[in-house]
């Protein structure tokens, strides 16, 4: 009885409580329409319920039949999306991936991300584009390298001329000159790889002086040449300021390179000269070639100062040098095989605009990067180039890839002879300063690199 009165008095309650809900959802619905009216209405009946657990227990019929009202009510009312914050106080909410098993219809689609796009293909380049590109990367040396070996070279070639005039005023040396590959656009990858060449010339009286073939002295070498005196029965010994050079009545290239030699390490003031000139300077004392060590916070150089004999003074058409020779040449002069073949390579591309000499810079470059070739050195390579510059083909920079791989087949079968003949003087084997584990290694790197001619660049 008790409890049933209970429940009576709260549904009165209740009763009254609805009134006024219905009141108020009333006129809400005429000044919020029908959608906050249902907001407000559910707002009023959380209110109510909470009053309702508040004052006293519930059974559970009713506890369900509110639950049940509550829920028909959320579906029936319109759903109202929020309003979003202010964007300075809203945070970026993470995408969400659409579901690959709904697809979205038109009106719903909304922005999409991109989508990934896969890498790009792998290029498939022709030989030909690889060899160019190798020639761009590690071939050509920039203008300003370029520039700033020839300007040290240079002030380098005027201060010995004038130590060389002050320390041995008696000796007629010519200006000193600075020449070789990097002067002739035939230096590969940079202005280190190869000596700057400061040629010494004497000046020999005309007259008092001719050359003498290598295989016709005790020698019998045919790179060299002996340098003569004549006339003596009327230019006695003596009237030359050369004849005290003189061993045995030829012009020792071996006294003069000791005379030079000391110079460059122990007389020149090359410290004085490196401050003026803004780098260091150091002649080299381990070896007996007359070499400088030169060194800028750009570049490294190496500067050789030769010893020539032009042919001028001698009614030759060639050029000797001394160097450091071993055995019964060690007096004699070396044949500088350097001017006439970039002239003769010059001449060959003027004639068909060729591109004899980018061949013979490739194949310095690939050789120089591979440690079996880069024992061939310059000479070798430059005969070959020679030797197929002479065919009738084309020469163009469209079969710049072709004429590399004939080039590689031509050394290739001089390596499985032993035997490279020089262009000008056929005497004269260029292979001859290797070894035969030398040209071995060398045939087999070049015989794998036909094989495949990408691995060479």
């Amino acid at each position: 009885m008790a409890e049933f009165s209970q429940k009576r008095g709260k549904r009165r309650g209740g009763e009254g409580l609805g009134g006024a809900v219905d009141f108020l959802l009333a006129n809400a619905r005429l000044v919020l329409g029908v959608g906050g009216a249902a907001v407000l209405g559910i707002a009023t009946l959380a209110v109510k319920r909470l009053i309702d657990r508040a004052t006293g227990p519930r059974d559970e019929d009713d506890a369900k039949g509110d639950g049940w009202t509550e829920l028909s009510l959320l579906k029936a009312a319109p759903h109202q999306r929020p309003r979003p914050p202010p964007a300075a106080l809203s945070l970026p909410e993470p995408r969400r991936p659409p579901a690959p098993s709904t697809p979205e219809g038109p009106a719903d689609a909304g922005p999409q991300p991109p989508p990934l796009l896969s890498p790009p293909a792998p290029l498939c380049l022709t030989f030909q584009e690889k060899l160019l590109a190798f020639e761009r990367a590690h071939v050509a040396i920039p203008e300003a390298q370029v520039a700033l070996a020839k300007q040290l070279a240079g002030d380098i070639a005027l201060e010995l001329q004038a130590y060389l005039r002050n320390k041995f005023p008696e000796l007629p040396f010519g200006a000193l000159v600075p020449g070789g590959p990097l002067y002739d656009g035939l230096q590969a990858g940079a202005a280190d790889q190869d000596h700057v060449r400061l040629s010494v010339p004497l000046a020999l009286e005309p007259g008092l002086w001719s050359l003498v073939p290598g295989v016709d002295t005790v020698a019998r070498d045919p790179r060299c040449w002996a340098v003569r005196r004549t006339q003596l029965e009327f230019r006695p010994r003596g009237s030359s300021p050369w004849d005290r050079f003189l061993v045995g009545g030829y012009l020792s290239s071996r006294l003069l390179l000791g005379l030079l030699h000391k110079a460059l390490t122990a007389s020149v003031n090359w410290p004085a000269i490196g401050g003026l000139l803004g780098c260091l300077i150091r002649p080299s004392v381990a070896t007996e070639e007359p070499l400088l060590e030169v060194r800028h916070e750009r570049l490294e150089l190496t500067v050789a100062v030769l010893l020539a004999v032009a042919g001028a003074s001698t009614g030759a058409d060639r050029q000797l040098l001394a160097w450091p020779l071993e055995g019964l040449a060690g007096n004699l002069w070396l044949h500088d095989l350097y001017p006439e073949e970039a002239a003769r390579l010059r001449a060959l591309d003027e004639q068909d605009a060729g591109s004899r000499r980018r061949l013979l810079l490739l194949l310095c470059g690939v050789c120089r990067g591979h440690p079996a070739l880069a024992r061939l050195g310059r000479g070798p390579l430059t005969q070959v180039v020679l030797r197929a510059g002479e065919q009738d083909v084309d020469w163009t920079e469209e079969a710049l890839g072709e004429r590399f791989l004939q080039a590689l087949e031509l050394l290739l079968r001089s390596l499985e002879q032993a035997s490279l003949p020089c262009h000008f003087n056929p005497a004269v084997d260029l292979l001859d300063g290797l070894g035969d584990q030398d040209i071995d290694e060398a045939g087999y790197a070049l015989y794998c690199g036909l094989q495949a001619p990408e691995a060479l660049l």
